[in-house]
């Protein structure tokens, strides 16, 4: 529950310690006195958005804390989740708001963002203001309700979780549906691609490795043509070994007379001699140079063939491959796109028909939920000064969705003999408030929140119908804790804390007190509330005496 909160500098609230009972928390005050700022800065802890404009008046910022006390197994779990400590299962919440715009949250002085706050708050505290009379205008929200009053979300939670599974399968089987469509100009593109590559039986890096290998067998087709032309030039016909022969031969007849011509003779018969062996070594060397034609011939075709795809698909040897076992890959996929159609077929008719199943005892389980449901809140409303109302479900089958195949929708007939109609259509402002009450009343112990915030619940009501709010909140208040904003008397009275939230001028500036209220507190705030300020000594003591009235009221 909500134990203690503690404000400053927010708007006229310069500083406010707020003590809470477990029980039922009124507060009262004159009109502006600051009861909205109170529920703002409650709002504020619990991940509201807030402005700069809450600040007070040249102050740097504001500051709320929350300290909860006697926290649920439900609210500890998720604390533990989040590794924030909750020693004596209490924890305090800070939200700090600067003048310039910007916020800091706190759990246990623990950094927290404004998402996290709204979680842990919303397991919390439920506050219900007018604007929250908003959800029984909206008959989207009534099934809502009526699944909250059931209180068991079994059959729904196996519903919505089959539903989930439907729409996988539905989602999955269109799209193989349409992939089967476009298979056929993809099974062509991708049959080609197997076509073109696959009869070459690439591996990835076989263009870089065949390159070598035709540039060596290019090189020694070109060496060993190198040495014939070599050979031919020293030895073949009129060439350099039969000019020496020749020349050699002319000079031979004197070189015997001629010592010059002697040592030229001489030298002319080495170089004949030296060519012949150079031819010699040439033929040696050529046939030691490997050539083998059918080899070159292949590298030459094989090197053009690959280049051609190369071009053809705008990638390397590798892409190649990557390209033919991808297409692979899709065809297999193409061909098992037809079993896998008929397979999630199958499965989402099963589906289907579980999901019908399990709609149609939600449906029943509703329907059951939805009597219960018009008789508790009947007895509430006619408990609240509403006798002859009339309150019932239209309750009808519909289109699968993720919340079952029916609507709801809430009717009220508010006077007897008439036709219930929607709520949105002849419900006052006073009636919503009650009827929102009757439902808060039938649904209060079917969750774990632990504090109910009530602003203003008494708008557009008076008299009896005032008392019996009143004590529908006294009763509230008997198993969880309830704080209310009123200005009414007859609620105010039925306090188990009474606190007053009062304007004051201090320095030439207004201040916003809250007080916790005594016996004698309590006389005199209720008295002003029924009469005005400066209230009899008769009507103090009509106030005493509704007090200790109320006081005498157990739920």
């Amino acid at each position: 529950m909500l134990k203690e909160i503690y404000i400053r500098n927010l708007a006229v609230i310069k500083e406010s310690v707020i003590p809470l009972g477990k029980n039922l928390n009124i507060f009262t005050g004159e009109t502006g006195a600051g009861k909205s700022i109170l529920i703002n800065g409650i709002n504020a802890v619990l991940g509201q958005r807030c402005t700069k404009d809450i600040v007070r008046t040249g102050c740097d910022k504001a500051m709320i804390t929350a300290l909860f006390t006697d926290l649920s197994a439900e609210v500890c779990a998720k604390l533990d989740e989040l590794g924030i400590s909750h020693d004596g299962e209490e924890i305090t919440v800070t939200r700090e708001i600067s003048a310039d715009g910007g916020s800091v949250a706190r759990i246990n002085s623990r950094t927290a963002s404004a998402s996290l706050l709204r979680e842990i708050g919303s397991m919390l505290i439920n506050i219900h203001g007018q604007h929250d009379n908003q959800i029984l205008l909206d008959s989207e929200r009534h099934l809502e309700i009526l699944d909250d009053f059931g209180g068991d979300n079994t059959l729904l939670e196996n519903y919505r979780k089959t539903f989930r599974e439907l729409q996988q399968t539905a989602r999955k089987l269109g799209e193989l549906k349409k992939r089967e469509q476009e298979s056929a100009v993809l099974r062509r593109e991708m049959n080609e691609i197997i076509e073109d590559i696959g009869e070459l039986e690439l591996s990835a890096d076989e263009d870089t490795v065949l390159e070598k290998e035709y540039q060596t067998a290019k090189n020694s087709e070109k060496t060993i043509r190198a040495i014939r032309d070599a050979v031919l030039a020293i030895s073949g016909e009129d060439a350099a070994g039969d000019m020496i022969s020749e020349a050699e031969n002319e000079i031979s007849a004197y070189s015997d007379d001629n010592t010059k011509l002697g040592e030229i003779y001489e030298r002319l018969s080495a170089v004949e001699i030296e060519l012949s062996d150079i031819a010699s070594e040439l033929e040696g060397i050529a046939d030691k140079v490997e050539l083998d034609g059918q080899r070159l011939d292949y590298l030459t075709a094989r090197l053009s063939a690959i280049n051609k795809l190369k071009r053809k698909y705008a990638t390397d040897c590798e892409g190649l491959v990557g390209l033919y076992d991808d297409a692979c890959r899709k065809i297999m996929q193409i061909e098992n796109c037809g079993d896998e159609i008929k397979e999630l077929s199958e499965k989402r008719e099963q589906l289907l028909h579980k999901v019908t199943e399990q709609a149609k005892a939600l449906y029943e389980y509703r329907e059951q939920t939805a009597k219960r449901f018009t008789e508790r809140v009947t007895a509430e409303l006619e408990f609240l000064n509403m006798s002859g109302v009339v309150i019932a479900v239209r309750h009808e089958k519909g289109k699968l969705t993720v919340n079952g195949m029916d609507t709801a929708e809430f009717l009220i007939s508010a006077n007897k003999g008439e036709e219930p109609k929607p709520i949105s259509k002849i419900a006052s402002g006073g009636e919503l408030s009650r009827v929102m009450l009757a439902l808060k009343s039938v649904i209060a112990d079917k969750d774990s929140i632990p504090t109910m915030i009530f602003d203003e619940i008494d708008t557009g009501v008076s008299g009896k119908a005032a008392q019996k709010i009143g004590i529908k909140l006294k009763e509230i208040g008997s198993v969880r804790q309830v704080i209310c904003v009123t200005h009414l008397s007859q609620i105010a009275v039925m306090a188990d804390e009474h606190l007053m939230i009062e304007k004051k001028l201090v320095d030439d500036r207004t201040e916003t007190h809250v007080t916790v209220l005594d016996m004698d507190g309590r006389v005199s705030e209720v008295a002003r509330i029924m009469g005005g300020d400066n209230p009899s000594s008769l009507m103090l003591e009509n106030a005493r005496a509704e007090i200790e009235k109320a006081n005498e009221w157990r739920a």
